[in-house]
């Protein structure tokens, strides 16, 4: 784990709590986004647990595609939680979260899979929903080279399905839903999960009323 908070205080209590998780080992704490780059790149951390509110955080998509991005964020939905997704966030958790769930998307996230706080969930979508990310709802923006199945795969994703629930409910192997995944990214040019979820809202394949958090 690498923890990325410019608070001293918070940052020290996140660094406390998770070297006391028997599964988790802190390796470096920065306070900025450029210092979170250069300690990635020494350490090479499995997670980076960052507040969405880090100055640099930008400088972050340097190692994005090396490492897991999880990102604290507010009760409120943040102007920055569409950018986070961007540069290929996993999973958003709440500041104001118990530890036990904190510790649960780490875990989760270090796992693979995307983690979203039910509450960033849903006002995520209430935000696409308004029309407040500045995405234009112009269709299905790029997605013409992507088979019929793809698009499928690609607007479970975005509902927040993992990969073993869109396999139950396309009755087929978990293995076929990574294949179709793989080739969906691939052909959007896109590098992680997040950004696939972004591109389901951004093209409207995901039909906002339709996700329950």
């Amino acid at each position: 784990m690498l923890v990325v908070d410019d608070q001293p205080l918070f940052r020290a209590g996140l660094v406390a709590l998770l070297n006391a998780s028997p599964d988790l080992t802190v390796v470096g704490e920065a306070a900025d986004g450029d210092t979170a780059v250069r300690l990635a790149e020494s350490s090479s951390p499995d997670v980076i647990l960052l507040d969405i509110r880090l100055p640099g955080i930008v400088a972050l998509k340097r190692v994005a595609t090396a490492a897991r991005l999880l990102v604290l964020t507010t009760f409120d939905l943040d102007e920055h939680v569409h950018e986070a997704l961007r540069l290929g966030a996993a999973g958003f958790v709440l500041k104001e979260s118990e530890p036990a769930r904190l510790i649960a998307a780490i875990a989760a996230v270090a796992s693979g899979e995307m983690q979203f706080s039910p509450t960033v969930m849903r006002r995520l979508v209430a935000a696409y929903l308004r029309g407040d990310t500045g995405v234009s709802p112009s269709g299905s923006v790029g997605l013409d080279g992507l088979t019929d199945r793809e698009r499928e795969v690609l607007r479970l994703v975005g509902t927040g399905l993992t990969n073993a629930a869109i396999a139950t409910r396309l009755t087929v192997t978990e293995g076929t839903v990574k294949t179709h995944l793989n080739r969906v990214m691939t052909k959007l040019r896109l590098t992680s999960r997040a950004q696939a979820v972004v591109m389901a809202y951004e093209s409207r394949l995901v039909v906002p009323q339709a996700v329950t958090a």
